[in-house]
């Protein structure tokens, strides 16, 4: 009876407040939702983000952040509000600078790792087989009793010359990773076998490029640095070939390059005699040289690849000859390889000491050259006034087509020419087709004075002319024909005539002219 009373009692009392509790519940739901607008809308500014937003405590160390990192972004902060420290506007500043330098500290980390040289892990030796490969025609038309005695065939013309001029082969490569070696073998005469160079070397050092230990070439003389399958004309000129003859000698020598190559040097200490054929030294009294090489690249057209670009160079060397017959002498071909030397000072007696100085320069603009070197050569002799020797060339060689001669900034030295256009004639459906490979032209005057007190090894000049073709850059042919004279000749110094008595009476003069022609076919590899 009590609980049906209760019950009568409470639906009695609902039906007057029920709208009303419906109408409160309905108010405070509306509340709730312009309540979660309003703090969605803060959230959106970045100013009442920074002030209400809490986020757990920064470590000090954030080393782990990279340039790699994801950018910290405020979009990817979190909408609620997470337990943890306040950050203000001057912390989350600070955060963002210290990203930034570590980004700073990546890019130089970066900058730094390009200017490291990379080297090869080399295990064990590397070789590479290389060769080259020279066939010369020579002829000496020549109507003067002079030429024909110096030429070794008196009364008749100097003998014509057909044969290799040069056929090497040769292996070089890397001992270790900072070693490197070469050998190369000169079989043109098979029963006089030489070799030119014959050295090993460390590599990658921080103040010269490198250094060599063993035969190598004198680092003086433009026209014997450059490689024989890179030279313009088929023989060097007389003042580089008599001061620096046959180049090579065996010693220490340092190379080196600036980084921008603007600058390059060789260095070094040789013996001055010539081992290529017997490969050793059997004395008490040994020949000592000193000599360097400074060189600029003045101009290099970048943006051309190398078409445009100038350079010059100085060398010197100290020599201590001690009055040999094989140093204190200086001999030359008449630009030509003929069978004797037409220049020869002969030994000349009490020649201890002398200097040698060059200066050398290039200028290159597209397909025309310019290049010059002068040579000079002062010898003190014991009791005896010094004597001077002196010569130099000049050049001028210009591409038909569209071509350039390439050039190495790192050792002051031509490059290999690579022709645009390889000559070829091949059949096919289109019918015959053919490319002309690359032609160059040449013009050289040249002069060489080895006379001077009483030792007459003859004044020379000569202007030559030199036509290229390049099939490649392997392989080519070149014609040259050469007009000279000879001055001042002391025959005494030659073979070829009566030996003893007065040889200048037997052919009646000391001077003389010549022409020769030659042609050469190339291949290296």
């Amino acid at each position: 009876m009590k609980q049906s009373i209760s019950l009568k009692f409470l639906r009695d009392l609902w039906r007057p407040l029920g709208p009303l509790v419906g109408l409160l519940v309905v108010v405070a739901f509306c509340r709730g939702l312009s309540a979660q607008e309003n703090e969605l809308q803060e959230l959106d500014d970045p100013d009442t983000l920074v002030r209400q937003l809490e986020v757990p405590a920064v470590a000090s160390d954030i080393s782990g952040f990279s340039r790699e990192s994801e950018p910290l972004a405020l979009a990817n902060l979190p909408t609620s509000k997470p337990e943890g420290v306040a950050v203000s506007n001057v912390s989350l500043t600070s955060l963002l600078e210290r990203i930034e330098a570590l980004e700073a500290q990546a890019e130089s980390a970066d900058k730094l790792s390009d200017d490291v040289v990379e080297i090869d892990i080399v295990k064990k030796p590397k070789i590479k087989i290389f060769g080259r490969a020279m066939l010369d025609y020579w002829a000496f038309p020549s109507n003067s009793p002079l030429v024909n005695w110096v030429g070794g065939n008196y009364p008749n013309n100097p003998r014509a010359f057909i044969g290799f001029r040069r056929l090497r082969l040769g292996a070089k490569g890397q001992a270790f990773e900072n070693m490197e070696y070469k050998i190369q073998m000169e079989f043109a005469q098979p029963d006089q076998i030489t070799f030119k160079d014959a050295y090993l070397g460390w590599l990658n050092l921080p103040w010269n490029d490198k250094i060599l230990i063993g035969n190598q070439k004198r680092p003086y003389g433009l026209a014997h640095l450059d490689s024989s399958r890179y030279m313009v004309f088929m023989e060097r000129p007389f003042v580089v070939d008599a001061f620096n003859n046959d180049a090579r000698r065996l010693g220490v020598e340092a190379y080196g390059y600036s980084e921008n190559e603007r600058w390059n040097w060789r260095y070094g200490g040789f013996d001055m005699q010539n081992i290529a054929k017997v490969g050793r030294i059997y004395s008490n009294k040994f020949e000592p040289e000193a000599a360097g090489r400074i060189a600029n690249t003045i101009w290099y057209d970048e943006m051309s690849d190398g078409r445009g670009y100038a350079h010059w160079a100085l060398s010197g060397a100290v020599c201590f000859p001690n009055g040999t017959a094989t140093s204190a002498r200086f001999k030359t071909r008449p630009e030509a390889y003929s069978e004797t030397s037409w220049f020869d000072t002969g030994q000349i007696a009490n020649g201890e000491t002398y200097q040698l100085g060059g200066v050398e320069g290039v200028l290159n603009v597209n397909q025309l050259s310019v290049v010059g070197e002068y040579m000079g050569v002062t010898m003190q002799r014991t009791g005896q006034s010094s004597l001077n020797f002196h010569g130099g060339y000049v050049y001028v060689a210009y591409w038909l087509t569209n071509d350039y001669s390439p050039w190495n900034r790192q050792r002051g030295v031509l490059g290999r020419t690579k022709p645009n256009e390889n000559f070829f004639i091949v059949r096919t459906d289109q019918g015959r087709q053919r490319g002309w490979g690359a032609w160059q032209i040449a013009g050289r005057f040249s002069r060489g004075d080895f006379s001077d007190q009483g030792i007459q090894g003859g004044v020379g000049q000569s202007f030559g002319l030199a036509l290229n073709w390049w099939w490649n850059p392997y392989a080519r042919m070149q014609f040259n024909y050469i007009n000279g004279s000879i001055t001042d000749r002391n025959t005494n110094t030659s073979r070829g005539g009566p030996s003893g008595g007065n040889q200048i009476a037997t052919i009646g003069t000391t001077s003389g002219s010549y022409n020769c022609f030659g042609t050469q076919f190339m291949i290296d590899w």
